[in-house]
């Protein structure tokens, strides 16, 4: 959702952010190992092996798989924004994305909130997983930032990560709608999800 005046224009914005948010970067991730890999080397080294079987889990005896009719390695379910003392706002991620930014958050100018992501992990363990959001107001880019999820193993139960704190901004010119493009990526630039969603900012909370 963006403010009144906005249109075509803006979705071209957008769709160029989410082209925009995959470009490579100089660093070179290691290669992938899988699970076996991971649990073969380093065997003289006994503690080691104690924590890498601690991290691991239950994904070193079988083969977790969690959505047989779903071939991806991490399927991302669900974002939330977070405020001490409110409900979450969650924004189902695994229905049609085109209709994301229909559910327009509402959030009051000021306050401070986290990014939820909760997701699922299967098959293999995925190295280096990002998320990285772009926000727009009136088509403009107004603000980008990076967090580094880490590496999971797969598990039988969802996952989650969630940002450090984040302060909305205040005052008259900050309140309005913003579009915000966000991408769940990892080391080996596989793109596991992209979608686009919506926030207004208000004096207040819309209770």
């Amino acid at each position: 959702m963006s403010d009144s005046g906005s249109g075509e224009g803006d979705h071209e914005h957008i769709e160029a952010a989410l082209d925009d948010l995959e470009i490579e970067s100089a660093y070179k991730p290691p290669p992938e190992k899988t699970i076996e890999e991971i649990l073969s080397a380093d065997k003289e080294d006994e503690s080691l092996q104690k924590y890498k079987e601690a991290l691991l889990g239950e994904a070193k005896a079988a083969k977790i798989i969690v959505e047989p009719d779903d071939q991806r390695n991490v399927i991302v379910k669900r974002l939330a924004l977070c405020v001490t003392g409110r409900p979450d706002m969650e924004l189902d991620l695994t229905g049609p994305l085109d209709q994301l930014k229909k559910q327009v958050f509402v959030i009051k100018e000021g306050i401070s909130y986290r990014i939820r992501i909760d997701f699922i992990v299967q098959r293999e363990i995925v190295h280096g997983l990002k998320y990285v959001q772009k926000t727009f107001r009136l088509g403009l880019p107004v603000d980008r930032m990076t967090h580094m999820v880490g590496s999971y193993p797969p598990k039988s139960e969802m996952q989650s990560y969630t940002t450090p704190v984040e302060d909305a901004p205040s005052g008259v010119m900050a309140r309005g709608s913003y579009t915000v493009s966000s991408l769940f990526t990892d080391d080996d630039k596989n793109t596991h999800l992209k979608w686009e969603w919506a926030f207004e900012i208000k004096k207040d909370w819309k209770d």
